[in-house]
């Protein structure tokens, strides 16, 4: 039996000039984040994660932002074409476990159905799909509303 963990993490500026998803869902907020997909940090930071953990390089490589094809793409298909990838290698999501920090909105409401969209997408049980959301206490960038940042850690088997 072969286990493997994966960590992962993104990072990105927040604006009023963008929606703001995160986990797969578009949330109501007066500012989102920027980048040449539509910036979803936590999908991003999953997708890290299991990447690494099968030593499989990261996001940006397999998905460049360099690439018109990416550009505004829904992250969910992000997050599919890395299963797609690990299925092929025969790896079995075990759990995932992640945590955003973001000002506001408060993400708690939502957090369900992220674990929801995550797990269809994994291919595992919702209980294996584990969210937090934390606030930077109004320190730094984080905490200033100009950023969003999350962190995933997987646990895969082959």
């Amino acid at each position: 039996m072969d286990i493997r963990v994966g960590f992962g993490v993104d990072v990105h500026q927040l604006a009023d000039t963008h929606e703001l998803f995160i986990g797969g869902k578009k949330i109501e907020s007066d500012l989102g984040a920027v980048g040449h997909s539509d910036a979803d940090v936590l999908l991003h930071a999953i997708c890290d994660a299991l990447l690494g953990a099968a030593n499989l390089r990261d996001i940006g490589f397999h998905f460049s932002d360099k690439d018109p094809k990416y550009k505004g793409i829904d992250s969910k298909i992000l997050l599919k074409e890395v299963m797609k990838i690990l299925f092929r290698d025969e790896w079995k999501v075990i759990n995932v476990d992640c945590t955003v920090i973001l000002e506001k909105p408060k993400l708690n409401p939502h957090i369900p159905e992220m674990q929801e969209i995550i797990a269809g997408i994994l291919e595992t049980d919702l209980d294996r799909i584990s969210i937090k959301a934390t606030t930077h206490e109004k320190v730094d960038s984080f905490g200033e509303r100009k950023a969003i940042k999350a962190y995933a850690v997987c646990l895969i088997q082959r």
